[in-house]
């Protein structure tokens, strides 16, 4: 999920985003209010984590110009006061939750986690495309009862696959689901991180699940059996990607 941080504490901002990383957020930042509300007018973001006192427009104003804007985006307000007034001023801006500063981080996550399931976003504890099963809550991979290891960055990408299981992930997708850098679609990051997920989740397996859709992406493809398990891929889907399998 991409995320908009809006916090000009560079401290503060750098620690929760640092955070939000680790529970395989994607995160844009932005140190005031102005920069905050461009990339909120530019992006798709599933959430925005919206201090109040940004500089040069605060984020009262940010969050009323995004509704104004009819964006829809679950946003979440910060502010170090304690201020009863303030806060209902955000609330009437648009704001869904306010959290007050200082707070625990595991609050915050579990904040954002609320305000995706009001959009009726959330993902599964559990993802099983095929043999392979993907533990949302421990970052856990396994495939046929053996355990994969994954760095943060494959993980992110093998769970935005299994996500969209038997659909075909287009770069630009992956680029703005798993990165949260300006590299371009046409970067060869995404055929590196896709080369060593191939390798991991396929070593010693008849099937390599992974598949590349030439010109068009790669997708999750878990093989039909006649149990019926795994995701089937819509009609000519399978039948293209099979062909450029690698």
């Amino acid at each position: 999920m991409r995320v908009l941080l809006a916090e000009d504490d560079r401290m503060l901002r750098t620690a929760i985003a640092r955070g939000l990383r680790e529970a395989l957020y994607v995160v844009d930042q932005a140190a005031a209010g102005p920069q905050a509300l461009s990339l909120a007018s530019a992006n798709e973001y599933d959430a925005i984590i919206l201090d109040v006192l940004l500089p040069g427009k605060n984020g009262i104003a940010v969050c009323r110009a995004i509704r104004e804007r009819a964006n829809a985006v679950p946003i979440l307000m910060l502010t170090a006061l304690d201020d009863v007034e303030r806060r209902i001023a955000g609330l009437d801006a648009g704001a869904d939750d306010y959290m007050t500063k200082p707070f625990d981080f595991g609050e915050l996550l579990a904040r954002l986690r609320a305000l995706t399931r009001r959009r009726g976003e959330v993902a599964p504890a559990t993802l099983v495309v095929g043999d392979l099963v993907i533990d949302t809550a421990r970052l856990r991979v396994q495939r046929n009862h053996r355990d994969i290891a994954l760095t943060t960055t494959e993980f992110a990408f093998l769970l935005h696959l299994a996500r969209n299981a038997g659909r075909v992930v287009s770069r630009a997708e992956l680029m703005e689901h798993v990165w949260d850098d300006t590299r371009n679609t046409y970067s060869n990051i995404i055929d590196v991180y896709a080369s060593r997920l191939r390798r991991k989740i396929g070593d010693g397996e008849k099937s390599p699940l992974l598949v590349t859709v030439r010109g068009s992406g790669f997708m999750l493809d878990a093989p039909a059996t006649s149990g019926g398990g795994g995701a089937a891929p819509a009609r000519g889907e399978r039948s293209k990607a099979t062909r450029e399998r690698r």
